[in-house]
């Protein structure tokens, strides 16, 4: 029988290595698949490595007040900004109104595709970093909105207000872009916001900061 994520945390804790190798397999698609979009060439692997490496470091401290998956995606979320931080030379990096676009290293042109799923790219990336975050971790990871708050270290009920404001954000967009896209595809209704998130993860597309 598959053991629980939690029950691989326990014996990994007591020493048993294959239980470690075993949760770092079962989530490093999701682990690398938070530093995509964000991040550039090969400090997309790093970032990755770092993380299941600090987990490994901070195991001892998983009670199993959350999920696992949780417990990682806030150790990630760690070491995205301690990234960034670096990255401009220790400047302060306000996540909640900077975003990727903003953190980009080398200027980038407009994309020569420009279909739905590349303009909606470009939104989400458009977004400040924590509203990326939150709608990633909402509509690709399906974290509840209880443990999108332990990840991004806010109340849970900032977490529903932000969904909204990245809704409209992302709404706006669209329209200013002037992307091809049926009026429902520009709706801010949470349904409408999951199908194009899943449709973008679908597609495995490249970020727009390569």
């Amino acid at each position: 029988m598959q053991r629980s994520d939690a029950e691989l945390v326990l014996a990994w804790s007591s020493g048993e290595q294959a239980a470690g190798r075993h949760l770092i397999n079962r989530h490093f698609d999701a682990a690398r698949r938070f530093f995509e979009n964000k991040v550039q060439g090969a400090a997309l692997d790093d970032l990755v490595q770092q993380t299941f490496l600090a987990c490994v470091e901070s195991r001892e401290r998983f009670r199993g007040d959350c999920s696992f998956r949780t417990f990682l995606f806030q150790i990630a979320r760690h070491q995205l900004y301690g990234h960034y931080r670096r990255a401009g030379r220790d400047a302060f990096i306000d996540a909640s109104i900077t975003s990727v676009c903003d953190l980009r290293t080398s200027p980038t042109g407009l994309l020569s595709r420009r279909d739905n799923e590349r303009i909606l790219l470009e939104a989400l990336q458009s977004l400040p970093v924590e509203l990326q975050l939150l709608l990633e971790l909402t509509f690709w990871e399906n974290l509840s909105a209880a443990d999108v708050a332990i990840v991004l270290d806010i109340a849970e009920g900032t977490v529903y207000t932000r969904v909204h404001r990245a809704r409209s954000a992302i709404h706006r967009y669209m329209r200013e872009a002037g992307a091809s896209c049926e009026e429902h595809v520009w709706s801010t209704s949470s349904d409408e916001v999951a199908s194009w998130m899943r449709s973008i993860r679908a597609q495995n597309l490249p970020s727009v900061t390569d």
